[in-house]
C-alpha cells in the first residue's frame, strides 16, 4: 500500500480480472479522445482517428484479456484513480515509426508511454506512485533501461499524458535527445 497526499493508494499490476476497473477508470469516452491507451500501438497504415473510441476499446480489451497489455492501476478506497502503461519499446508501433523519438537500441529498452490520472486526483501523488511502482516492475522484468516521452511545460493536461520533463527529471530520468518542442526522449538506467 502506498501513501499519497490524499491517503492510501494501492498499486496493482493490470490483469484480465482487472479489466472492469480499467474500463471504469477510462470511462465511457476512453480517457483522452477515446484512446483506451492504444495510440502508441496503432499499426502502420492506420490512423488514430479511425481507431479511437469503440475500436480502440475492443483492441485494448483483447490485449488485456490475453495478458498482453502491461501496466499498473492505482486504487484509492477500492476505486481506480490512475493508470501507467509500460512495456518493451518494440511493442509500441508508433514509437518504432517516430523519427523524433528514434533510437538504435529499441530491443533493449522498456517504455513508459502513458499516464492517466482521474480528474480530481491529479497533483496528489498518484502519477509519482505509479511511476515508482512501474520502475520496480521493470526491474523485476530485468529491464536495464526505462524510457519515457515527456513534454516541456507549459503543456496542456491532455498533452502531458506522457509526463513532463521536470517531473521525470525529479525521478532520475535525463533527456537524451532534446527537441525545441514536442515530446522529448528521456531515459533512466535501472
Amino acid at each position: 500500500m502506498k501513501k499519497s497526499a490524499s491517503g492510501s493508494l494501492e498499486i496493482r499490476e493490470l490483469t484480465p480480472e482487472l479489466w472492469p476497473a480499467f474500463e471504469k477508470l477510462f470511462g465511457p469516452n476512453g480517457a483522452c479522445a477515446g484512446c483506451w491507451c492504444m495510440w502508441w500501438r496503432i499499426p502502420e497504415g492506420e490512423r488514430f482517428k479511425d481507431v479511437r473510441g469503440a475500436e480502440a476499446k475492443r483492441r485494448q480489451r483483447k490485449l488485456v484479456l490475453a495478458g498482453k497489455s502491461r501496466g499498473l492501476l492505482a486504487f484509492a478506497d477500492g476505486e481506480p484513480v490512475g493508470w501507467c502503461a509500460y512495456g518493451r519499446r518494440t511493442e509500441f508501433g508508433t514509437l518504432a515509426r517516430s523519427r523524433t523519438l528514434a533510437c538504435d537500441d529499441a530491443e533493449q529498452v522498456w517504455s513508459l508511454p502513458c499516464f492517466f490520472i482521474k480528474a480530481g486526483w491529479r497533483g496528489r501523488g498518484v502519477a509519482r506512485a505509479l511511476l515508482r511502482a512501474a520502475l520496480r516492475s521493470l526491474r523485476r522484468h530485468r529491464a536495464r533501461t526505462a524510457e519515457a516521452y515527456p513534454v516541456r511545460p507549459p503543456a496542456s493536461n491532455a498533452g502531458a499524458f506522457t509526463g513532463t520533463v521536470p517531473w521525470l527529471e525529479s525521478e532520475g530520468f535525463r533527456v537524451v535527445e532534446a527537441h525545441a518542442r514536442g515530446r522529448q526522449r528521456a531515459r533512466r538506467a535501472l
